[in-house]
């Protein structure tokens, strides 16, 4: 299975949206927290659907570190070229979020 848990730091809120069947919708983007300063930064999409979706628009801003669980699911950027691991793109459909205080 490719259910993870992580600790990441909020980078952006894209907001609160809706699909066909009124199911509501927020994305996130998010940073892994880095250990070595020479490592590569890890951008992660968050999508974030129902309930869950309301609070996660409404409480976490930029800087706001938060715990997530979820499914992993990774993305090619760039179809039709050789692909490495620059050219994939890591979301995350969440199931679980909670605050983390520092």
């Amino acid at each position: 299975m490719n259910y993870a848990i992580f600790t990441v730091k909020v980078i952006q809120n894209l907001g609160q949206s809706f699909l066909s069947d009124k199911t509501p919708f927020t994305e996130l983007i998010v940073q892994l927290p880095q250990i070595s300063k020479n490592s590569p930064k890890s951008v992660i999409h968050l999508s974030i659907w129902d309930k869950l979706s309301y609070d996660s628009a409404k409480y976490y801003q930029p800087d706001d570190y938060i715990i997530i669980e979820g499914y992993i699911l990774i993305k090619n950027m760039n179809s039709g070229h050789i692909l490495n691991l620059i050219d994939k793109e890591i979301e995350i459909s969440v199931f679980k979020l909670y605050p983390l205080l520092l």
